[in-house]
């Protein structure tokens, strides 16, 4: 790998330019698309209580950590764990973390940027009057045409492609700023008008009451589980993008408050959209748990039958549309930056290289809703997979080895250079977070939506001790022999064990058992254990002789 002395990136011109950039990459179409039916599906306001409480528990302590690390390697995410491992006198595998990122980026915008074209379509589809007077049956006709039509669909694929790329070419201050300081204020805009004219025209009331009212019976450990992991997914994090823009972040700027600003903002977005969206729901008796079909086919029913119901539409689908821009543009930039500090590579060729990867692999994503969609292999079409690999496996993963890599690997006086802002009090907090409390909700996301706890309680159960046949029970199990089992290797990497890689042998192979684990745990603490030991078995010996 060759990095150039150029890869010093530019950096945002001023603090607002970031918070909107950071913000527009955390705002998109899982806050106006998924958080509402997932809100749905999870009860409303119990789901969205938890929601709020994980956002600020484990999301923003993940995001301070990601955009320190940024900050810190001054690099493309890659490169910046690289050389933070190298500062904090770690291995470079942990480069790969970085690479983990880049990968899922890569691979969320080749399906996101179909979807994302699906908005440009629908505006196209509302002012055109094909929707007018809509029924069930000819919305899911106009979509199942949509979805059939491979062609159509590619056109605009690479037509939002083509405006992405043409953004993040222009660089950091002529692309990127210019667009988000533009795009921000319009979403935010549009957004306020279609929650004023939902509440007008829909069942206000009705909508309030399913968002803020919880319903603690809702409160289920499954409602708890899907409310961890859409905070963990709405903020964009473990993609790279975080850290991308981290790395452009002048020092003087304030890590925590501007995590905490970027948050509240995609919070506060997430709830508009509900908002936005509840009111008709319960005006036109739909239902609020419908899915993804929710935006495409059901609300183009309502707005057919609603006064102004062509403008509304319409300025529906362009905030779709624009905050799946502002997200978009970020998925790009973690790899254009990697690509940048390759030896003889600029932005320009370097974001249209990309890009066109991007559009390419996503046309198998078109694909899978037509002439592949009887290609179906582990989790489903080409699609599925790439929805699960990324979504269930590389968020997730990043996100837990991020938290263990700040937490127990990275030198603490790093950190807290970076850190500066707050004080030794709540840095303990925050460090005590990102170390302990972090790791093992990531943990139970990963479990969760990846299925896999199952491999680990077949062990368990291999090992003779029992668990219980209840999901969440399982899971929870699960998780807490993962993050049990782990600690002493942990422990060993922070304080640079000798034989680090024997005792994570001895750790796997015998940590299952109480006798073993202790053991583990008590030559993590006492490095010279084994050797104190062994000197003392060949003195005995030496007497015996």
């Amino acid at each position: 790998m060759a990095v150039t002395a150029s890869a010093k990136h530019e950096h945002w011109s001023s603090r607002t330019a970031f918070i909107f950039a950071a913000v527009g990459s955390a705002v998109g179409l899982g806050n106006i698309w998924k958080f509402p039916y997932e809100a749905g599906q999870g009860g409303g306001g119990a789901f969205v209580l938890i929601y709020l409480v994980f956002v600020f528990g484990i999301g923003v302590p993940v995001m301070i950590a990601e955009l320190m690390v940024g900050r810190r390697g001054q690099l493309s995410p890659p490169n910046a764990m690289k050389k933070l491992a190298e500062e904090s006198r770690q291995s470079k595998a942990w480069t790969s973390v970085g690479w983990l990122g880049v990968s899922g980026a890569f691979l969320v915008l080749s399906f996101y940027s179909v979807i994302a074209g699906w908005t440009l379509t629908y505006i196209v589809e509302i002012l055109s009057g094909n929707l007018v007077g809509a029924d069930a049956a000819s919305s899911n006709a106009t979509f199942n045409e949509l979805l059939g039509n491979p062609w159509r669909m590619t056109i605009w694929h690479a037509a939002f492609m083509a405006l992405t790329v043409f953004i993040v070419a222009n660089g950091i201050k002529g692309g990127l700023e210019r667009a988000v300081t533009l795009l921000m204020p319009l979403l935010f805009v549009l957004l306020v008008i279609i929650v004023i004219y939902s509440l007008w025209a829909g069942d206000a009331v009705a909508a309030l009451k399913f968002l803020f009212e919880p319903d603690l019976s809702e409160l289920t450990p499954e409602v708890a589980i899907q409310a961890l992991g859409q905070a963990f997914f709405s903020l964009s994090l473990a993609l790279g993008t975080i850290m991308a823009y981290g790395a452009y972040l002048s020092r003087e700027i304030s890590i925590p408050r501007s995590a905490v600003i970027i948050a509240s903002a995609d919070t506060g977005v997430a709830l508009l959209a509900g908002l936005a969206i509840f009111p008709i729901v319960f005006q036109f008796g739909l239902e609020p748990g419908s899915g993804p079909g929710l935006i495409f086919v059901t609300l183009p029913i309502a707005f057919a039958q609603m006064p102004g119901g062509v403008v509304i539409g319409t300025a529906f689908f362009l905030l779709l549309a624009v905050a799946a821009l502002t997200s978009s543009i970020s998925l790009l930039e973690p790899i254009v930056s990697r690509l940048e500090e390759q030896k003889g590579f600029r932005r320009a060729p370097s974001a249209i290289g990309a890009g066109l990867a991007v559009f390419l692999v996503g046309i198998l994503t078109v694909l899978s809703f037509n002439h592949m969609a009887d290609v179906k292999f582990l989790a489903g079409t080409v699609f599925d997979n790439v929805d699960f690999l990324t979504n269930n496996i590389i968020m997730p993963l990043g996100g837990l080895l991020l938290a263990i890599f700040v937490g127990w690997y990275m030198t603490r006086s790093l950190v807290r250079d970076e850190l500066w802002s707050i004080s030794d009090r709540v840095f303990d907090i925050w460090h005590k977070g990102i170390s302990l409390v972090a790791p093992f909700a990531l943990i139970a996301i990963f479990f969760s939506v990846s299925g896999s706890e199952e491999a680990v309680l077949r062990i368990v159960e291999y090992a003779g001790w029992g668990v219980s046949g209840d999901r969440f029970e399982r899971l929870l199990h699960a998780t807490i022999v993962i993050a049990v089992l782990i600690l002493p290797t942990l422990l060993a990497a922070q304080r640079h064990h000798p034989r680090l890689g024997l005792l994570f042998f001895v750790n796997i192979v015998a940590g299952w058992t109480p006798i073993g684990w202790l053991f583990c745990l008590v030559w993590a603490h006492r490095p010279d254990l084994l050797p104190q030991l062994k000197a003392a078995i060949a003195g005995d010996g030496a007497k015996d002789g």
